[in-house]
């Protein structure tokens, strides 16, 4: 092994050595962040996810229960509010782990 391969394996050592001693720091400066907060959190994914899937779900069986059509508007609407769900939820969770 040359010495400059050894040299960048010993930066890349250090890297990670700095962002796990930097997240350790900033886990216990957010003591504030316990099991209320978990929850928290974990509630606010779980209605920011059901909430579209409900409201999309009820306006494809609408759709399907008003209209005449092969395609399932019912199951096309699902997946849309699953995925609109999810993404809101991702912003939510992005948005929380910037501000903590």
């Amino acid at each position: 092994m040359s010495e400059q391969e050894n040299h960048q394996k010993s930066e890349e050592f250090a890297e990670k050595i700095q962002e796990k001693s930097t997240r350790k720091i900033k886990a216990r400066n957010e003591k504030h962040k316990g099991l209320w907060y978990g929850l928290g959190m974990f509630g606010l994914v779980g209605w920011s996810v059901s909430i579209p899937t409900l409201l999309f779900l009820v306006l494809g069986i609408w759709i399907d229960s008003t209209y005449k059509s092969p395609y399932s508007w019912t199951l096309m609407m699902l997946v849309l509010g699953i995925f609109i769900g999810c993404m809101n939820a991702w912003y939510w969770v992005k948005n929380e782990s910037k501000s903590g």
